[in-house]
């Protein structure tokens, strides 16, 4: 075998274990969520939005925040919550960011030296193998979701959830799905159980 195949074959290796262990993060997002110590989730009748979500811009509701809201809503209401626009308990905000990674991963390997001639009579031939590093830089996105509940009356925070991955191409190319499958994930740990 000479050099530059064993070069490219263990390049594509280190690529293809990189792409694996990125898709294996991409499984599912890392969610954390905090509660208010002294917050009784099960005692709040129905919920509502805030007047101004952190998702949109510029006076308009962004596609973002409608998705969100169809997803929130949908969790809330399965757990026995009603929706109120003029004087609900809780209020929720939700906010979403994308922004570009990029992890440099060393690998080391190994390569079969070449045969050569010390002189015209004499020829060496080394058994061992000498070691290289190839570096790879890979670029991916990472979205976060962050769920806020608040108490209305009291204008205090009482749960949050935050929910952090990797972004693969599926999600990319349909955000409502992806941001539905988010919101479930983030309320799986919710302390109040699904109803429905």
């Amino acid at each position: 075998m000479n050099k530059p195949f064993l070069s490219r074959f263990w390049r594509n290796l280190a690529v293809l274990s990189c792409a694996v262990w990125l898709t294996a993060c991409a499984t599912g997002p890392k969610v954390r969520t905090d509660q208010a110590p002294d917050a009784n989730l099960t005692n709040y009748q129905t919920f509502g939005f805030m007047s101004e979500l952190a998702t949109d811009r510029a006076g308009y509701t962004s596609l973002v925040t409608q998705h969100l809201k169809a997803a929130v809503t949908a969790e809330m209401t399965a757990r026995g919550y009603r929706y109120s626009e003029q004087d609900p308990q809780l209020l929720i905000n939700f906010n979403s960011n994308v922004e570009q990674r990029a992890d440099i991963r060393t690998t080391t390997t190994t390569a079969v030296p070449y045969y050569g001639y010390y002189h015209y009579r004499r020829g060496y031939y080394s058994p061992f193998p000498y070691y290289q590093q190839e570096v790879e830089t890979v670029r991916y996105k990472v979205g976060t979701v962050n769920i806020d509940v608040v108490d209305a009356a009291r204008k205090q925070l009482v749960w949050e959830g935050i929910a952090e991955g990797v972004l693969n191409k599926q999600d990319i190319e349909q955000p409502r799905e992806s941001m539905a499958n988010v919101v479930n994930q983030i309320f799986e740990q919710y302390p109040v159980a699904r109803r429905l």
